[in-house]
């Protein structure tokens, strides 16, 4: 994948301050502290917490899952059926 050109910069930038993507990063936020306090990650491990259901806005700790990156980030998603788990 190239540099990002300036209008794509534009675009991301203008998208990442919608409510509800915002409504959304504080949530996946809320979520990595409470685990950080937790002791199940930490600081630079490399390590995403999973939303089961791909709901970034279900913060019920039961929802949550301890991932590497690499895992949590390559599911496909829909914007019709959300995360799609090969794995499940």
């Amino acid at each position: 994948m190239g540099k990002a050109t300036e209008a794509e910069k534009r675009a991301q930038a203008k998208y990442q301050k919608k409510p509800e993507q915002v409504a959304k990063r504080v949530a996946r936020n809320k979520a990595r502290r409470a685990m950080i306090k937790a002791g199940k990650v930490r600081k630079g491990d490399g390590k995403d917490i999973n939303h089961k259901d791909g709901n970034a806005l279900n913060n019920d700790p039961s929802n949550w899952q301890v991932q590497s990156r690499s895992a949590n980030r390559s599911y496909p998603r829909t914007k019709t059926a959300g995360k799609k788990n090969p794995r499940d």
